[in-house]
């Protein structure tokens, strides 16, 4: 095992995806004197050391789902930086200004980049930041680290190198745990290699299904914009193929991003849901539901209803259409058969038998399980305040709510992207990410920042020491 426990770094984030590349930033633009503002008034006293630990060779952001000519669900301005701080150097603009593509990309009259160009965005980001990031690190534990007079005023945090296999273990006063979603399955699904998650659709499906002209059959499960997205890509990429929605609702669903409704992803209103009692909570994320879960843009839904439409130009038999939604309906049992799923669907409301399919691949888009910082956190759950039977919490700075009597106040660990519960629906969502961002640094060093900022900067913080 490697060690460095010796250094003490001021903060270790555990991920490096888009969360954990807005805490860079906003970091970088705290340090950064010709800047002001909240973030600006954090700037560090000395130098501050960080690092960065992801599980990915290289920055990617959702690279299974960069899919040909689909395109960004909110505005360039909420990027990584602009509603924080428009005057940053990392914001879209200025990553277009870089590119020597802003006056061809205000030709387009849109806001919405394509989602190919705003990952670019964020790796033009991130690579600022490569000599503070270790790629290929797997965080398997954060543990309680020193103890000075009698509180912790420190964590351990043990990687594994997936290249070398080698445990590393670095030691921080603040550890940030934004490792994103895990991939979710339901619960009974045979684990085979042609069923998959559709984070792995274009990694993944291109690899098991390598002749594009063959007539494969493929099924889809989901009711969501990333189901609508697979499913109607999958008549280009295999023009061939049979192709099949299966929906538990009875239609595909438009999301609501009218302007008043867009309104419950500004930052402020982070303030007035975590305010609200645990049953309201509850209530509003039901109410908001429309924005975000099992909905899809409109624009697309449009496109699919006319493709589907042409079929029926085509062909009047619907037993001859090469496409298929299935609606009403879910999945009862899958069995592999050879190189083919044989699934049985059943009604969604009383669970009798409808139709038999055999396909040779199904992409499922039932979305993300945000828990993975509970077995990351195990073996300090005593450290919680000791009338804590609620499992973590987590207060409105996004700091785990840990007993004051055994952590000192130097200490902390925050969570990112896995508080809807407590900060609202927009909480894994792109786009409370600068202003959060802003809002992390000034709670972790808030206290302690800024009187020798000018002089620090000058050395550029990003020279860190991994």
């Amino acid at each position: 095992m490697s060690t460095t426990e010796e250094e003490v770094y001021d903060l270790i984030c555990v991920g490096f995806g888009p969360a954990s590349l807005a805490i860079a930033i906003a970091l970088h633009d705290a340090l950064d004197p010709c800047l002001s503002g909240p973030a600006a008034a954090a700037a560090a006293a000395k130098q501050p050391k960080v690092c960065f630990l992801e599980k990915q060779k290289k920055f990617q952001w959702h690279a299974g789902m960069l899919l040909p000519g689909s395109k960004m669900q909110i505005s360039f301005i909420k990027d990584l930086a602009t509603v924080r701080e428009p005057r940053s150097d990392f914001t879209f603009l200025n990553y277009l200004k870089a590119r020597g593509r802003l006056l061809s990309f205000s030709n387009l009259g849109t806001f919405l980049p394509s989602r190919l160009e705003f990952e670019d965005y964020m790796r033009w980001c991130a690579a600022r930041f490569e000599n503070v990031v270790a790629y290929g690190q797997e965080v398997q534990e954060v543990v309680s680290g020193t103890e000075s007079s009698g509180l912790v005023d420190s964590f351990l945090v043990r990687s594994r190198d997936q290249a070398s296999n080698r445990v590393s273990t670095r030691r921080a006063r603040h550890v940030v745990i934004a490792v994103g979603g895990k991939p979710r399955l339901p619960p009974g699904f045979p684990q085979t290699p042609r069923i998959m998650h559709s984070s792995a659709y274009c990694t993944g499906l291109p690899v098991l299904l390598k002749n594009q002209s063959s007539p494969y059959h493929i099924a889809v499960l989901g009711g969501g914009q990333s189901a609508a997205e697979i499913f109607h890509d999958l008549s280009q990429r295999y023009p061939n193929a049979k192709t099949t929605l299966i929906l538990r609702d009875s239609a595909l669903r438009p999301s609501d991003d009218s302007p008043f409704v867009n309104e419950i992803f500004d930052p402020e209103r982070v303030d007035s849901f975590y305010a609200l009692s645990p049953e309201e909570r509850k209530s509003s994320i039901a109410a908001d539901r429309a924005t975000n879960y099992s909905v899809v843009r409109l624009d697309l839904i449009e496109q699919i209803y006319e493709d589907m439409y042409m079929q029926r130009i085509k062909h009047g038999d619907p037993s001859e259409w090469q496409h298929r939604i299935y609606t009403h309906q879910t999945i009862d049992r899958i069995d592999q058969d050879n190189d083919r799923l044989k699934i049985q669907l059943v009604s969604a409301d009383g669970g009798h038998p409808t139709e038999a399919l055999e396909v040779d691949a199904l992409m499922v888009a039932t979305g993300y399980s945000r828990n993975v910082y509970e077995d990351l956190l195990g073996k300090v759950q005593h450290l919680r305040p000791r009338e804590s039977s609620a499992g973590w919490q987590v207060e409105r700075n996004y700091s785990v709510r840990l007993d004051p009597g055994r952590v000192s106040r130097d200490a902390g660990i925050w969570l990112q992207g896995c508080n809807e519960s407590t900060h609202g629906i927009s909480d894994s969502l792109l786009s409370v990410l600068a202003s959060r961002s802003g809002e992390l640094v000034q709670s972790i060093w808030g206290d302690h920042l800024a009187k020798r900022r000018q002089q620090e900067v000058k050395r550029g913080w990003g020279r860190a020491v991994l």
